[in-house]
């Protein structure tokens, strides 16, 4: 058994899970991947602003220091809990894609799958219209206002971090075949370095429009006929009524139990249910008893997501496309224990199921959670899909264009068969707990494919281990994907001896497991405590 997961050197707080102490807080925390934008958020809630405002606040900053990962391109999700009214709802800003997008085009091209870059997997991008529904419902600041911090830094620079320079050098590649990107991100040819000032003015520009302009300006103005004619010239596929038709919904979370604590996910198209559906198996086993890290730990956890990920290969789609019936089905507790007994505790299952997208996506994504003295709490996470998303920049405006359509299959008659006007499968899921109604645990791990095993995992160390916020982050993960099992070096050489010796294809999992950021509340107590994770530059902050 073996439960030390990351050394904690000589700290003499006696943790022996971490290595950092959770931030705490009263009146507000916020918990995000970039620190400058922690720091903006904080300042929002320090002045009077909400959950929301905050987060949009933030939001911005990270589309300008985080480019890699996230960008007014790519696409956005949201689980808000409004503390003045009690109420649990769910914002998706996915974009669908164009109306031009047929199977016999894709056919009629030679293609047998979705290009990872380029023009064609470019779907319609969510996130600014994400930015405006979340501040017309819940906030108090224009967007212009919340704006403010990401245009001063586009416009003035900002420092570079570090793991956000090793990605940025990593793409270095990739961005010098793209003409636009070259010129906005490899100013004298090359990746900024860490600690280094970068400014992207054509990004300030474009942002300030946003800001000036509100959604309209990036769907039916300026922008949209800038991204809209870079990617004609390229032979792309989306038009001006395809921005122009693009709308955010609220949707209603689907949820389920883990021993008593509730769970609240995002519907299709997001993999939401794939958590879901990964811990309600899970609840059937001795976890606890098993040992943090142990190998029944993790090859249990393994299984699960076998089985979790076999649905989503079949059924996960556009929400259009997902019978409600089925959904219900799939996280339900009966179905949970019918498709438990296909574990078997002394071997992998022989088969590894098809659509996780192995090796295509490796969790580009950034996700913040904010919460306020009202009550409200944000879950909240945006992404341009691949690093760099699809590897080009749309004319001058210094915009990263998502390749969010990777996720759609050639596959006939399938509920994500590419299609006119549809969302293609999400991997993005921000989460919520909730005990007796009131947000417990607001929490996200980016990371592609990783983040519904994540979910599992990071839900597991809270109420399986009893970890604090900044533990159950911290704690060293595993990661399947086709027919790998990634580990971190935190588990024990003889837990990694005994899973191959089950059948498992056991790798180094370093650099795979995406990073969290998540808050804890103790509503009697009226305190927040706030964790970010040691794999990301961020930071948790309160007051």
């Amino acid at each position: 058994m073996h439960s030390p997961s990351i050394p904690a050197g000589d700290r003499p707080a006696g943790n022996i899970r971490g290595t950092r102490s959770p931030a705490v807080g009263r009146d507000g925390m916020i918990a995000t991947s970039q620190s400058l934008a922690s720091a903006a958020g904080l300042r929002v809630l320090m002045d009077g602003g909400t959950a929301v405002d905050a987060a949009v606040t933030a939001a911005g900053v990270l589309a300008v220091v985080e480019p890699s990962m996230n960008g007014p391109g790519g696409d956005l999700f949201a689980i808000v809990f409004d503390g003045r009214t009690g109420t649990l709802t769910g914002l998706d800003s996915c974009g669908a894609s164009g109306a031009a997008c047929t199977p016999e085009l894709f056919a009629r091209r030679g293609l047998r799958e979705m290009p990872l870059g380029g023009p064609l997997p470019v779907t319609v991008p969510g996130v600014v219209e994400g930015w405006h529904q979340l501040l017309t419902k819940f906030g108090t600041r224009s967007l212009g206002d919340c704006l403010a911090p990401a245009i001063r830094y586009a416009a003035d620079g900002f420092p570079v971090q570090e793991l956000a320079a090793a990605e940025w050098h990593a793409a270095a590649p990739r961005l010098a075949e793209d003409a636009a990107a070259a010129r906005t991100f490899l100013p004298d040819g090359r990746a900024p370095r860490h600690g280094e000032r970068f400014a992207n003015p054509r990004l300030a520009r474009t942002l300030d429009a946003v800001a000036t302009g509100g959604r309209d300006a990036f769907y039916r103005g300026a922008i949209a006929e800038a991204i809209v004619a870079d990617l004609a010239a390229r032979d792309g596929l989306l038009t001006l009524d395809d921005f122009a038709a693009h709308e955010a919904a609220w949707v209603d979370p689907i949820r389920s139990t883990y021993r008593g604590v509730e769970i609240a996910e995002m519907p299709p198209s997001t993999q939401g249910f794939v958590a879901l559906e990964m811990l309600n198996l899970l609840e059937g086993f001795d976890i606890a008893g098993m040992g943090h890290l142990s190998a029944d730990h993790l090859h249990v956890t393994t299984e699960a997501k076998r089985l979790a990920f076999a649905d989503r290969a079949a059924y996960l789609a556009d929400r259009r496309r997902v019978p409600a019936a089925r959904l219900a089905q799939l996280i339900s507790k009966p179905y949970a224990e019918t498709r438990r007994g296909d574990i078997d505790m002394r071997r992998s299952s022989a088969f590894a199921p098809a659509g996780d997208f192995a090796g295509r996506d490796l969790g580009d994504t950034i996700y913040l959670t904010v919460a306020d003295r009202h009550g409200t709490v944000v879950s909240f996470i945006q992404s341009i899909f691949a690093s760099f998303g699809a590897g080009i920049v749309a004319g001058d405006t210094g915009v990263t264009l998502h390749n969010r359509g990777c996720g759609f299959t050639f596959e006939e008659s399938h509920p994500n068969q590419v299609a006119p006007r549809q969302r293609p499968l999400h991997t993005l899921v921000p989460a919520m707990l909730l005990k007796d109604g009131r947000p417990w645990v607001s929490f996200g791990v980016m990371g592609g494919d990783n983040q519904a095993q994540a979910h599992a995992q990071v839900v597991c160390n809270l109420v399986d281990f009893g970890m604090h916020i900044q533990q159950a982050g911290e704690a060293a993960r595993m990661r399947h994907q086709g027919t790998t099992l990634a580990l971190e070096s935190g588990i024990a050489p003889d837990v990694r001896d005994e899973l191959s010796r089950r059948g498992h294809e056991v790798i180094d999992g370093r650099g795979a497991m995406g990073g969290f950021q998540g808050i804890m509340l103790d509503h009697a107590a009226g305190v927040m405590l706030g964790g970010s994770d040691v794999r990301k530059d961020g930071l948790a902050i309160g007051f």
